[in-house]
């Protein structure tokens, strides 16, 4: 049985077979509806099947709010995880999908986000109502609401500042909204006494099964920058800015082995909890589907192994996309932990220290490019020709020459990014693997990637690589992170001045 397909409705038949097995494979892939009680629900839900003749099927939770059917009290369409599938590629609509998680439509217009995907407004609407189910309008609404249902039914937040979390400026706006599509008001919905003031939010973040949370965090606890983020054998922790009002986070397990894990958010202003989450989510790829992405390497005979050993494989992200890229230079040709020393050096000199507390090992905020544009990183320990490359970097952000949009074709991004001097390719792509979460990015001239595929004790080519690795399409960053793992030592970023001339070398 596999998940529907990118951009396409959900074949009936496989949805029929998952709601009866309640399969949770398939939660957030596809939304269930029921004409006789107009409630749709994931295909989870504990509450009894009812009549198929009753049942319809959508593809997105906007698609079942347009036809005119409410969320579900008992299993809560809000904890869903969501479509990774439908955000990634460069079809218009998952480039949209990306924008409207970025805010494009709580800052602006839908003409403003049609500008900026080169279409007309009423092309994209109609786009959205074919592969989605809904306008763009209603999905960004849908998402606003089914998130303030969460912070209502888990946190202790006043119903102001949900509404403000959730993106509405007005409370009036807000009420009629949620009564709108819930049948009741937000009040309705409250669950949790109010918290004593300083208490933490906790929320819970979904994901869908299998998935291997402490590979992924083992990845960051190597390449942790002591000051900034905190890594053991069980959580993440890092802070965040502005350095006058810091705010700090834990993410880890859901305790009672639900497929979730459990934020907790310390200081985080109501117009920063959804744009916080959106970030933990790229960055945990727990938004992935592992059966579509399985679906595609297991074909390969080099992959289907790794896949039974380690099905729950993520695709670690970073939390900002500048930090990455300074990150990725400084470990060009040296080892994991030469590395994070000289990442941690650059913390120490150029970091901002936070004016408020916050627990022990997070006392500051990585620079800013703005900091590091003309600063001399020699006196840290960086070599000339990487110090220039980090100041090139920061000042091409400033200008705008690069940047980290999520929505921009891979293609795109490695041009813009291989045309500043001391980046080449491998560094282009890792970047693309870490700060954009891109799914077929591939660095292909990394030597230990070209050991680990040739599987036999050989080393394969560049050329002959990317060959082999076009069947892995769309999800080439995955068996990346397979073949990478298959290895006793985790890789390194290539060197700048020969990755330019093509001549890769990648140091464990």
């Amino acid at each position: 049985m596999s998940p529907p397909s990118l951009l396409s409705p959900p074949d009936p038949r496989v949805c029929e077979q998952a709601r009866l097995s309640r399969d949770a494979r398939f939660d957030g892939l596809f939304f269930t509806a029921v004409t006789s009680t107009r409630i749709y629900c994931r295909p989870v839900c504990p509450a009894p099947s009812p009549k198929a003749a009753n049942v319809r099927y959508y593809a997105s939770a906007a698609a079942a709010e347009a036809a005119g059917f409410r969320p579900c009290l008992r299993c809560r369409p809000e904890l869903a995880p969501g479509n990774a599938a439908w955000q990634r590629g460069g079809h218009v609509v998952a480039r949209a999908l990306q924008l409207i998680d970025a805010g494009a439509l709580a800052e602006g217009s839908l003409e403003g986000l049609a500008t900026r995907l080169d279409v007309g407004a009423r092309h994209l609407r109609r786009l959205f109502v074919e592969h989605v189910g809904a306008p763009p309008i209603a999905v960004h609404t849908t998402r606003r609401l089914l998130f303030a249902r969460q912070l209502l039914a888990e946190t202790a937040l006043p119903v102001t500042e949900v509404a403000l979390a959730a993106g509405f400026g007005s409370l009036r706006r807000f009420n009629a909204a949620f009564a709108q599509a819930n049948r009741m008001p937000p009040r309705e919905l409250r669950r949790q006494p109010r918290a004593p003031e300083g208490a933490p939010l906790v929320l819970r973040l979904a994901y869908r099964p299998p998935y291997d949370f402490p590979s992924l965090l083992a990845f960051l606890r190597n390449r942790a920058l002591p000051g900034v983020e905190c890594v053991d054998e069980a959580s993440y922790a890092r802070v965040f800015g502005p350095a006058g009002a810091p705010g700090w986070l834990r993410l880890g397990a859901w305790p009672d082995g639900a497929p979730a894990l459990r934020l907790e958010l310390h200081g985080a202003p109501p117009a920063q909890i959804l744009p916080l989450v959106h970030r933990l989510r790229r960055m945990f790829d727990l938004d992935a589907d592992p059966q579509a992405i399985a679906a595609t390497l297991a074909r390969a005979p080099r992959l289907k192994p790794l896949l039974r050993r380690h099905p729950g494989q993520r695709l670690p992200g970073g939390w900002d996309g500048f930090e990455i890229a300074v990150r990725a230079v400084l470990g060009q040709q040296v080892s994991v932990a030469a590395a994070r020393t000289l990442a941690s050096r650059v913390v120490a000199r150029y970091g901002e220290p936070l004016a408020a507390p916050a627990p022990p090992g997070l006392e500051r905020l990585f620079p800013l490019p703005e900091r590091l544009a003309e600063a001399d990183l020699r006196e840290v320990g960086v070599t000339g020709a990487r110090a220039d490359t980090i100041r090139g970097i920061a000042r091409a952000l400033l200008d705008g020459r690069i940047d980290f949009r999520a929505e921009q074709p891979l293609d795109e991004f490695v041009a813009r990014w291989v045309a500043l001097p001391g980046i080449g390719e491998w560094t282009a792509h890792y970047m693309a693997m870490r700060a954009l979460s891109h799914p077929d990015a591939f660095p292909a001239a990394d030597l230990i990637l070209r050991r680990a595929a040739a599987g036999d004790g050989g080393e394969l080519s560049t050329r002959a690589l990317l060959a082999l690795a076009e069947d892995w399409r769309p999800w080439r960053a995955y068996a990346v992170m397979h073949l990478w793992r298959s290895t006793t030592a985790a890789p390194k970023p290539a060197g700048t001045t020969a990755a330019k001339r093509g001549t890769k070398r990648s140091a464990r």
